[in-house]
Parts: structure tokens; sequence; C-alpha cells
């Protein structure tokens, strides 16, 4: 936990935050934190959430309208169950990735990795979405709920000192996502689906608004990838080996920007 992510909730004052649970016995356990020590603390900007539709700012720099989010907790009191921290906001979160996120639902244990890990990586906009190869069984997962994936995001931005929990929508049917909600989505940006044995490969360092689709296991089968390329995207790869989408989203996110 390299930053404290808190909650409205959590205040007691309009400066005083008291924290229970997971985040009071991480900071005893791990930090060894004591009164009038101080640690990293940023408060979770849900509200700065946005409609997929709304255009990305292509820019990869963190706007001057930005909230204060991220700054220092003072230990002002450690009891057997509370710590409290006074607390001072002094800087912006780390700029957002300008990219729509296209994922076809992974396996449910290796989708709360790559939450984390998306989250971390600055990722604040993501439509799962069905495949052939993407099992029926995987909608039906506790994993989907909203506090789950909540609980998962958190550990991404108390990683990488962020604060504003990613916008993910469930799309369950394939046909008309692409058809019906997909152009919206992906209007003024490049459009790009990732795609093992396409002939352009990934392209690097862009600066613009990128939606980037991301197929399952093996990738999506043809039918899906010809359904994409109507709506305006462009396969591309990542090479001759096919990767776990655990481990070709980051390369990929890592390649573009």
């Amino acid at each position: 936990m390299n930053l404290v992510l808190l909650f409205a909730e959590d205040f007691i004052s309009p400066s005083e935050v008291c924290l229970t649970g997971r985040r009071r016995d991480h900071m005893l356990a791990v930090h060894n934190i004591q009164p009038q020590q101080s640690l990293c603390v940023g408060l979770a900007n849900a509200t700065a959430q946005t409609p997929l539709t709304t255009p990305l700012t292509t820019p990869l720099t963190t706007p001057l309208t930005t909230p204060l989010t991220i700054g220092t907790g003072l230990v002002t009191a450690i009891t057997q169950n509370t710590i409290v921290l006074h607390i001072e906001l002094t800087h912006r979160p780390p700029a957002p990735l300008p990219i729509n996120l296209i994922m076809a639902l992974p396996r449910p244990k290796m989708f709360k990795r790559v939450l984390q890990t998306i989250t971390a990586m600055g990722v604040k906009r993501v439509c799962l979405i069905n495949s052939y190869r993407v099992e029926k069984s995987y909608w039906q997962s506790p994993v989907l709920s909203a506090t789950t994936m909540k609980e998962h995001c958190i550990l991404g931005l108390e990683q990488a000192k962020d604060t504003l929990l990613p916008t993910i929508t469930l799309h369950p049917r394939f046909k008309p996502f692409v058809e019906d909600e997909l152009p919206a989505i992906a209007h003024n940006t490049q459009a790009l689906v990732a795609h093992p044995g396409a002939a352009t490969a990934c392209p690097r360092h862009l600066s613009g608004a990128v939606t980037l689709a991301v197929g399952p296991e093996g990738g999506f089968i043809d039918y899906e990838v010809d359904k994409l390329r109507d709506t305006g995207f462009q396969p591309v790869h990542l090479g001759e080996r096919i990767l776990r989408v655990e481990t070709a989203i980051p390369a990929l996110l890592a390649r573009l920007f």
C-alpha cells in the first residue's frame, strides 16, 4: 500500500479521518506506524467518473481543473480498533491514460489480477464484453459484483498512488454492443483490436486517444474481428507469441503510451 485511500465516510471532521479494518491493520503491520508519523493518503474521487461516450482527453497530463486529492496524513491517535489521521491534500493524481479498454471477460481469477493492473496503469474506462470463447459461467461470477470490482480497483489505486476509480460497464451481448454502442465510444479515437496473426504491428508511443479491444485467450474469432473491423477497428499484433490476457494488456498499454 503506497497510498492510503480515503472515502467520504471516513471523515469525522473536515480534516480528520478515522480508519478501521484492513487499512488500519496494514498501517500497523506493514508500515509500523506510530503517533505523529505521516504517510501518503488520497481521497477517492469517484465523482469525477464520466460516461464512456464523453470525449477522452488526449494530452497525457493532469488538467489543472483536477481536484487536489493526494497529500499527507498525520497520525494523531491509535486505539485498539482505529487510527485517526489529520489530513492535508496538496497534489493532483497522476494523469489517466486516454484509452477506452474493451475487454472480453477473462476467467474470474485472472480478471481480479487484470483489474488491479489496469487500474494501477491509469485505465479509467473499461467495457467488459462477451465473446465466443468466453464461458457463459464467467458472467455469473461474484467477481462481477460492483463491490468486488471496487475492492480490486482500490488495490490498484493504492499501488499506483492514484485516487480516481475507473468506470466499468458490462456488455454480455457482443453484436448489439459492437453495432449500437461501440461506435459512439470509439468516436474520434484511434480504434485498435489486438489480434494474434494480424498483419500490422501495434503502434508505439501514441499521443492521442485510443479505443483498444482485447479478446479472450487465443483472441477473438474471425466473425468478431470482422464486426470490429466494420466498426473501424484496425487489427494489430504484439509479435508471434500468443500471450495471456494478464500479460498482453500491460504490454499493449506500455507500448501504446
